[in-house]
């Protein structure tokens, strides 16, 4: 064997002689490339498989857990949710635009591949600090990316997370969660079945564009501009109005029963369709290289399996249904091409025509599910006992300017980034961005008759929690999504995850990966949630430096009775401020620590389930109740910035007569919202908290036009509305980037 081509291809020594081991002889070229993205880090989950398994993923109404295409849950009624969030931070490094726009088209397929029409996606995003251009022009295009798709394919962006922070410069992470909906009838699996069906490509024709992306692109960090600008090749190029004819072809082809299995073609490509759908099914296909419908000359088979054109699907289908399958596709203008066929036994073959050479022969479990499983060495990074010892509470009082100027810091208004999104398609968004979570009406995918009830959507990370702490802050991070559901209504049912650390070959990065793991699965047990699927992106390293540890959470719930708006971040005049929830004056892992003082040493508040459960049920029962004016959990920037954030959204003023200090004010501790609650209720709201054994705090009231808290502060409202909505459009501009 050429050692350099292994290597050239992203394979160890030890990995190219377990593919000898497999095959029994040495591999070509072919089948040495098609191990090369298969066994990938993107794909294999090769340092990550070992953790992931100490996952809680069962439930009583899981339908389909991790490892298929998407997570499915029964909603009831006959109606099930298919939920799938996954990363495009390295392709959106390269060319933003492009990176974010096919991660976009990516993760919509993954849903309808379920049988689930895709009616809401979420886009948490993380960039460099705006003062830095490079960091502007990546977030300028990843937005751009995101609304040019999204609202050309007809699927509202209704939510998702803005940060800039020093650790993402030079390596942004976009990440886009999907959510859809499916007559539990039609579920369909990513799996091959029956000898003799045959496997049709369906889509956009094969080009070179994202040639080995994920092996190139997710495997390896990045060194610099010139590096990356190498790189720009294996970044895929999207179609939306080719993925929403796609859409449609798929699921009337499923509505008619007209598919065994189908699967995406994305990370990996035709080789990763067509050896996950065999290996699944347990058994073989045959593929006619010939038959890949092509958009480019002189292709290599190499080139042709696996590269990562986007908008394709992969449909098994039976012989006899072959000719109304190719009459639907030919009426939603998608190409069709029959290029495998299913085979006894279990290997995957490439052809160079039905009855020609064999160009490649290889198991296709080998490819899917026999990856190398790493147990990479974990270590405490020699700084974490002294940050854990360097507690921010050491710091000095600000004063009332100070106080004053760091509330200025920490509010900016987002709404550039989400109001480039539609998000009414559909008709069925009731909250949309700039919330605590998203509502929308769960319709019957069939009739489109209203449920009368609403599955609620939240994404949520925080890098400073977990740059202290990554056990601890994950905990912290699950808790904060079961809050900003309980804040419009909504129960939790089912969650997934996307793991963004830095390089796995450094011991302290698979110390904060394992503990981040285990930190997810003590919440989701203590708050009897399943992870139903998610995605690992490593390698998020630039020029030696790993990103802080960021996991994020999509968690996904219901709301049982949807018969009015949550209350949303509202005052009222004359209404009563109350925190409720225990008391906290811990600064460590908060923004007004680790943003403004440079602070990220200390030890988090500790989380405690039991309270943070009675909590989550009493101000969800306030809001379903109407007992609740206004509501907003207190995560990022404390009560300060939760109260700044609740003026601002509404023009109304606050006086807080109860908050004696800074770090009361900015403390990020869980289990507390901020409630307004009109005189009328507050009794009631005060009655009900005592019975659920839920502290509470009366700290003042709204109205007026200034943000005043006694001996601390006492801003102008209009000042802080203004410095809110002016620090992101007048860094990124209008808002009219076009890639």
């Amino acid at each position: 064997m050429d050692v350099a081509i292994h290597r050239a291809l992203g394979l160890t020594d030890d990995e190219a002689d377990e593919i000898i081991q497999i095959l029994g002889r040495e591999p070509n070229h072919l089948e040495l490339a098609m191990y090369s993205v298969m066994w990938s880090e993107h794909c294999s989950y090769k340092s990550s498989r070992l953790h992931l398994r100490r996952l809680p993923t069962e439930g009583p109404h899981v339908l389909v857990g991790p490892g298929e295409n998407a997570g499915v849950i029964d909603v009831g009624d006959g109606i099930a949710a298919a939920i799938r969030i996954e990363s495009h931070n390295h392709p959106s490094a390269i060319e933003p635009y492009q990176g974010a726009a096919t991660g976009v088209g990516g993760i919509l397929r993954d849903i309808f591949t379920m049988g689930a029409r895709p009616i809401a996606i979420m886009d948490p995003l993380r960039f460099g600090p705006l003062d830095d251009p490079r960091s502007r022009w990546i977030a300028e295009g990843v937005v751009s990316g995101i609304s040019g798709y999204g609202n050309s394919v007809g699927v509202p962006t209704v939510g998702g997370e803005t940060v800039f922070a020093e650790t993402y410069k030079d390596n942004p992470l976009v990440n886009v969660l999907c959510l859809g909906v499916l007559p539990t009838g039609r579920l369909v699996l990513g799996q091959a079945s029956g000898v003799g069906n045959l496997a049709i490509l369906l889509g956009s024709s094969t080009g070179r564009d994202g040639i080995g992306g994920v092996s190139v692109l997710a495997s390896a960090g990045f060194a610099d501009e010139e590096t990356d600008a190498e790189k720009r090749p294996s970044v895929q190029v999207g179609d939306p109005y080719e993925e929403k004819r796609l859409i449609e072809a798929c699921l009337e082809l499923l509505d008619r029963g007209l598919v065994v299995g189908i699967q995406d073609l994305g990370g990996a490509g035709l080789v990763c369709a067509t050896s996950e759908t065999a290996s699944r099914g347990g058994v073989g296909m045959d593929v006619d290289i010939n038959q890949v419908h092509r958009r480019e000359e002189g292709m290599e088979p190499f080139e042709v399996m696996i590269s990562e054109s986007q908008e394709r699907m992969l449909a098994i289908v039976e012989p006899s249904d072959r000719e109304e399958v190719m009459a639907i596709c030919a009426r939603w203008d998608i190409v069709a091409s029959e290029v495998g066929r299913v085979t006894d036994g279990h290997d995957l073959r490439i052809l160079d025509g039905w009855a020609g050479e064999v160009l490649a022969q290889v198991p296709a479990s080998s490819l899917h599910d026999s990856a190398p499983l790493y147990d990479r060495p974990c270590a405490v990074g020699a700084e974490r006992e002294s940050m854990r010892s360097h507690d921010p509470a050491g710091l000095p009082a600000p004063s009332a300017q100070e106080l004053a100027d760091d509330l200025l810091d920490l509010v900016a208004d987002t709404s550039w980034v989400w109001s480039q999104y539609d998000h009414q398609l559909f008709l069925n968004t009731v909250e949309g961005p700039g919330g605590d979570a998203v509502v929308l009406r769960l319709k019957h995918p069939d009739t489109a008759e209203d449920t009368g009830r609403g599955l609620a959507l939240t994404t949520d990370g925080n890098h400073r929690w977990c740059a202290v702490d990554p056990r601890a802050g994950t905990a912290l991070t699950v808790a904060e999504s079961v809050m900003n559901l309980a804040c419009v209504g909504a129960r939790p049912l089912a969650l997934v995850n996307c793991l963004n650390f830095g390089n796995p070959e450094h011991p302290e990065v698979m110390w904060e990966l394992s503990e981040s793991i285990d930190g997810m699965a003590e919440a989701c047990r203590a708050f009897e949630i399943p992870v139903v699927g998610g995605n690992v992106s490593l390698y998020n390293e630039s020029q030696g430096s790993n990103i802080d540890p960021t996991p994020v959470v999509g968690l996904l719930g219901m709301v049982d009775q949807l018969d009015r708006r949550p209350p949303g971040l509202t005052l009222v005049n004359g209404g009563r401020l109350l925190v409720l929830g225990p008391e906290t004056t811990q600064l460590a892992g908060s923004r007004w620590a680790a943003e403004l003082r440079g602070h990220r040493g200390g030890e988090l508040p500790q989380l405690d389930p039991v309270m943070h459960t009675d909590v989550a049920e009493l101000v969800r029962g306030l809001v379903v109740d109407g007992f609740l004016e206004g509501v907003h959990d207190v995560s990022a920037g404390g009560v300060g910035v939760a109260l700044a954030e609740l003026c601002v959204s509404s023009g109304i003023g606050v006086k807080a007569a109860r908050i004696h200090d800074h770090a009361e004010l900015f403390a990020e501790g869980p289990s507390r919202v901020v409630a307004c609650v009109s005189p009328t209720h507050l009794d009631d709201v005060i009655a009900r908290a005592e019975k659920a054994g839920v502290p509470i705090s009366r700290i003042g009231a709204a109205g007026g036009d200034r943000f005043w808290i006694k001996d601390l502060l006492d801003l102008p409202l209009a000042d802080l509305i203004d410095s809110w909505r002016r620090r992101i459009p007048e860094a990124l501009g209008a808002g009219t980037t076009q890639g």
